[in-house]
């Protein structure tokens, strides 16, 4: 039988090992209202805003300028700056690269002796109707050459947020991928839309915000979104 020592040091143990107990409950609840409050943020800010979400006044009949603009809000990113395309013919290399004022120019120019990124000449091109127009073209109506001219976005502003996320799918399973993202967006009432890669052998999904978001958020959604994908995937799948 315990002395009344022995159980007051009992309860002292006990009361601390309680003590813990409700500390650790307090991160835990603390931690669940946290994902809770982020969960809310990235549906209110990020699902129920799509910019497709709104009917587009723009149609197949209007203006060249109407359609140019609409496509400027769409893929909205830097505009001082935008990466180029390029294809060597010698080597066959392909990628983009941030479009220079000065590539190539005599004097100025020390390709390929010089690398770009340690260039004291670079200056950077700003994204322009015209350069938009091009791109929409496929060629620069300004060169003779007629080389193939395509763009890219820099989709990260100065301040860490973005207009849209993309999610690029390229294995050979990529048509039952992008039908189960798809699907996945459309549970949550997102408005996503599919694009055929260059290659023809994957595709783009893309989802436009009606404002500028933090990037984190943004890439919280797309985590978000692929989770729920696989998960969905295996359940169909067990």
């Amino acid at each position: 039988m315990k002395n009344i020592r022995e159980i007051d040091q009992l309860l002292a143990t006990v009361g601390k090992e309680l003590s813990r107990l409700d500390d650790r409950r307090a991160i835990i609840l603390e931690q669940i209202q946290g994902l809770r409050r982020e969960r809310e943020l990235i549906e209110q800010s990020a699902f129920g805003s799509s910019l497709l979400g709104k009917r587009p006044s723009v149609t197949s009949q209007s203006s060249q300028n109407e359609k140019l603009s609409l496509f400027r809000r769409l893929f909205k990113g830097r505009e001082d700056v935008y990466p180029k395309r390029f294809e060597s013919m010698r080597t066959g290399k392909r990628g983009y690269q941030p479009a220079c004022r000065n590539e190539w120019l005599k004097g100025v120019c020390n390709k390929p002796k010089v690398k770009c990124n340690q260039c004291e000449n670079r200056e950077f091109l700003p994204v322009t109707d015209g350069v938009i127009r091009n791109h929409l073209r496929g060629s620069d109506s300004q060169d003779k050459s007629t080389r193939d001219f395509t763009i890219g976005v820099y989709p990260l502003l100065p301040d860490d947020t973005c207009w849209f996320l993309a999610a690029d799918f390229d294995k050979t399973t990529w048509r039952e991928d992008v039908s189960a993202f798809l699907e996945t967006c459309k549970s949550f009432n997102i408005q996503a839309v599919l694009e055929r890669s260059r290659s023809g052998n994957g595709g783009h999904v893309w989802v436009f915000f009606s404002e500028a978001i933090p990037a984190a958020l943004a890439r919280k959604m797309a985590s978000f979104i692929l989770t729920e994908t696989m998960e969905r995937r295996s359940r169909d799948w067990s």
